[in-house]
């Protein structure tokens, strides 16, 4: 690292700690030539590999305004597209890949933008799996509404067991969210 006041090309590391959101390492350095300190910020490179084979680095402000185009004319805030944002930059940094797919982050951008706005998430959902048919809008739009029934019909009958979670989970795979009871009060 160079010293930012003399341009000597070595520095010492006086001090290292971690960022409150665990990021990136805010380093102090001091200077062996001119004895003065500084400060460097490192954070670990996030690469994104597009369909073309070309690769950028992650930009958060890149998804969010893309989710922006989506949102337009529905009651979304701005702080709503930032938590948009870094949840989808948190979930692809979990993967612990240094380069991911431009198909993964958009997987990442499609839950959160779910919970946000339906008709966003309708819109977005279109560009990203290239609907090319009113059959692909019916059956999202379908998929939509059976997640959106299955909380309420998901109630707990007499012997503890969910109603409805073997039936409608058989087959896909997944797996039941099931409510756990509230215990009373001794």
């Amino acid at each position: 690292m160079h010293c930012p006041f003399c341009r000597h090309p070595d520095s010492r590391v006086v001090d290292s700690r971690t960022t409150d959101d665990g990021t990136s390492i805010r380093r102090r350095r001091q200077c062996p030539e001119c004895s003065r300190r500084f400060t460097t910020v490192e954070t670990c490179s996030l690469m994104v590999v597009k369909r073309s084979g070309v690769t950028e680095p992650f930009s958060r402000t890149k998804v969010i305004n893309g989710v922006r185009k989506a949102c337009q004319g529905r009651p979304v805030t701005e702080d709503a597209l930032a938590q948009l944002g870094q949840r989808v930059e948190e979930a692809v940094r979990a993967s612990g890949c240094a380069e991911v797919a431009a198909h993964e982050v958009g997987l990442a951008i499609l839950g959160p933008l779910q919970e946000l706005d339906l008709v966003a998430y309708l819109r977005f959902a279109s560009v990203y799996r290239a609907f090319d048919s009113l059959e692909d809008f019916e059956a999202a739009i379908a998929e939509l509404r059976e997640a959106t029934r299955r909380p309420a019909a998901e109630q707990e009958d007499g012997d503890g067991a969910v109603a409805g979670s073997q039936e409608d989970d058989r087959g896909r795979g997944g797996t039941a969210e099931v409510p756990v009871p509230a215990r009373a009060a001794d």
